[in-house]
């Protein structure tokens, strides 16, 4: 079962969205968004109290972002693996072709982020996209997917199922 993943990205965020369809993920909703000081707050309250904490919150609302869902088997462990290290210096050294390694400047400001399992996910994809019913989409779109009827539709930077007619018709 393909597992999904929320992704925020502030930095090269046309060479992360490559990296993300060359390595076979499937868009499911992407968005570009704005978030302020407390909605970046309350995104990362899990380290309220750490010493970079005010850093994370800073970058993220300090511009315009894109907000991904993600689908591929193993999305999570996938998707953090084509991140690399959080520490951008390790990340250079180590695997200086990951997401990270190749357009990260600090540790705080290292390209993107990525859920940690597939809970956080869930939490995540509800924070970034209110509006996206995660069991609906498992119970609709996720099997289409499965069986590979979907096309990328570049100008909403997504992958979209076929419906009945549209199968019809081609």
């Amino acid at each position: 079962r393909p597992g999904g993943t929320a992704q925020p990205l502030r930095l090269c965020p046309q060479a992360v969205h490559e990296t993300i369809l060359s390595n076979r993920f499937l868009i499911v909703r992407a968005k570009k968004l704005r978030c302020g000081r407390e909605e970046s707050r309350r995104f990362y309250r899990e380290h309220a109290g750490r010493f970079f904490y005010q850093r994370l919150v800073e970058f993220m609302a300090s511009g315009p972002m894109w907000a991904y869902i993600l689908a591929h088997e193993n999305a999570v462990p996938l998707w953090r693996s084509l991140m690399g290290p959080t520490k951008v210096f390790r990340a250079r050294n180590s695997v200086p072709d990951s997401i990270r390694g190749a357009y990260g400047l600090t540790d705080t400001r290292n390209t993107t982020h990525g859920s940690d399992s597939p809970a956080s996910a869930s939490r995540e994809i509800a924070f970034f996209f209110p509006e996206f019913n995660e069991q609906l989409w498992y119970q609709q779109e996720e099997p289409r997917l499965r069986c590979g009827q979907v096309y990328y539709n570049a100008e909403g930077r997504v992958h979209c199922v076929f419906r009945d007619e549209e199968t019809e018709l081609t």
